[in-house]
């Protein structure tokens, strides 16, 4: 199916070429013409599946672009707000249809003058509500569309929402996304929508084949050094890390941050404007490392997120859905990488099946195996840099005390220094370990029996030769991201590049 084949407006069609837009994503193939016969709709649909433009193009195409606010989009969030709209001004500029983005730490003079030059809204719903309570601002919208629908009633916005609609138009027709489809939001669907239509992405649709999805058995106390074991194997360009709660975002940032890694936090506790900056440091490449709660992350649109690591494992199947989705976008591939402890194995085979996918269980590396990783592309860089003038200058400076074997093994200790992986030798169970404890899990009732911290097995080493590996580390030698200023290169350039694309 092609784009065009939905008989768009000619101006978002023209639109819609200019963007490069050639086939319809699985949403918007299902959403688009329910929108165009005048239906309402509830429709699930992770980030990242092109909802903007599911909504969007339908009801910007039925426009008539006469002066008025003829859409009004609320969303959760400042951020989502302004790529909400940045997307809508790029899809109607070729229609004449203006956008405008209300949202809180704004003045509101500005926001109100920029709503009477619109024909689109887009909206958070705490300044919204102020907007029309105050009767500064009037709005008949045609169309109506609540993005995120979960997430704003996560963080609290059910009441404004309620308030919201009691100032819009009975006769308008009201499109409803959501990345979960708990109780509440049927509920509150009841009350908006009248008659939906229901669009629901099948289980083979939700979750991006281009993820390669990961999970490695620890015990409890050894998440922490899973982790840095992982990222210092893994060596990703960009990562999300998601916990459950605000606490141990905060607590997880504190530590990696002693580790020597780039890292900051992102959770509902944060001022606006500390979230902003905190997005485009990590966006720019300031910040290689985000530690979020599920929460916090809605909105986050980042196309080149390398990993996702599930430091805890999510309360349901839609949540991990949600996470994994922040990688692999784009076209561009992606790992999602989860901790689960022997208890939670029968949590991993029930995410599994209810997403229809499969997870390959990985031991995590031994310290050696990182180390032994470190020094191959150490040693590819050093054979790979250019020798400079000042260089040369050293070893001769050198070379008036110490000959120049001496020189070498020297300034390879220096290197190697900065080089060196520090942890346990080894960390978690060893796959013949997971094996049994997944059958056990699977077949017994008492799946908790299984959480053996005495049992490592690992004197004779058979099973760890034959673990399968995908990615591994090598790309690069920094030692935790330049800590203490002293990177040998790899990272920091990287860094380099994407704030240059930035």
């Amino acid at each position: 199916m092609k784009f065009t084949d939905f008989n768009l407006k000619e101006t978002i069609q023209a639109a819609i070429t200019e963007a490069g837009f050639v086939e319809p994503s699985p949403v918007q193939k299902d959403a688009i013409p329910i929108i165009l016969e005048g239906h309402d709709i509830i429709a699930q649909a992770q980030t990242g599946t092109g909802k903007t433009a599911a909504f969007g193009l339908p009801a910007m195409s039925m426009m008539k672009g006469d002066g008025s606010v003829e859409g009004l989009v609320i969303v959760p969030t400042r951020e989502l707000a302004m790529q909400v709209s940045d997307e809508l001004f790029r899809f109607g500029k070729l229609s004449g249809l203006k956008t405008a983005t209300v949202y809180g730490g704004t003045a509101y003079g500005q926001q109100i003058d920029r709503i009477k030059q619109a024909s689109i809204v887009v909206a958070t719903p705490g300044r919204l509500q102020d907007l029309l309570m105050s009767g500064k601002v009037k709005m008949s919208p045609k169309f109506v569309i609540l993005d995120e629908a979960d997430e704003m009633l996560d963080m609290g916005f059910l009441d404004e929402i309620k308030n919201i609609f009691t100032f819009l138009p009975k006769d308008r027709q009201t499109l409803m996304f959501s990345a979960t489809m708990p109780p509440a939001i049927r509920k509150l669907a009841e009350e908006i929508l009248n008659n939906p239509k229901t669009v629901s992405i099948t289980k083979a649709e939700k979750t991006n084949t281009k993820i390669t999805q990961l999970y490695y058995v620890v015990q409890e106390k050894e998440r922490d050094d899973a982790l840095v074991r992982l990222i210092d194997y893994k060596n990703p360009d960009k990562c999300i890390i998601f916990c459950r709660m605000k606490k141990e975002v905060d607590r997880l940032v504190a530590h990696l941050t002693a580790q020597g890694f780039k890292v900051s936090g992102l959770h509902g506790d944060m001022e606006q404007k500390q979230r902003e900056v905190t997005i485009r440091a990590f966006k720019g490449g300031g910040i290689d490392i985000f530690v979020a709660t599920d929460v916090a992350a809605r909105g986050l649109d980042v196309n080149d997120v390398t990993h996702v690591f599930n430091y805890q494992i999510p309360f349901d199947s839609e949540s991990y859905v949600h996470r994994i989705g922040r990688t692999g976008r784009g076209g561009k591939t992606g790992e999602a990488i989860t901790l689960v402890t022997p208890n939670e194995l029968k949590t991993i085979k029930r995410i599994e099946k209810d997403v229809g996918t499969t997870m390959t269980t990985q031991v995590i590396p031994t310290r050696m195996e990182v180390q032994n990783n470190r020094s191959d592309a150490l040693i590819s860089k050093i054979a790979e840099t250019k020798v400079t003038e000042n260089a040369i200058m050293l070893v001769k400076t050198l070379q008036h005390d110490l000959d120049i074997v001496t020189i070498a093994h020297l300034l390879a200790s220096l290197v190697q220094e900065e080089n060196f992986v520090q942890g346990k030798d080894n960390i978690g169970l060893g796959l013949e370990e997971i094996e049994l404890l997944i059958e056990r899990a699977l077949n017994s009732r008492g799946a908790g029996s299984g959480d053996r911290s005495g049992s490592r097995n690992r004197s004779g080493g058979g099973y760890r030769g034959n673990k399968p590996r995908t990615g591994g580390g090598g790309s690069g030698t920094s030692d935790r991201h330049g800590r203490n200023g002293r990177s040998t290169g790899g990272r920091d350039s990287r860094n380099g590049g994407q704030g240059s694309r930035g």
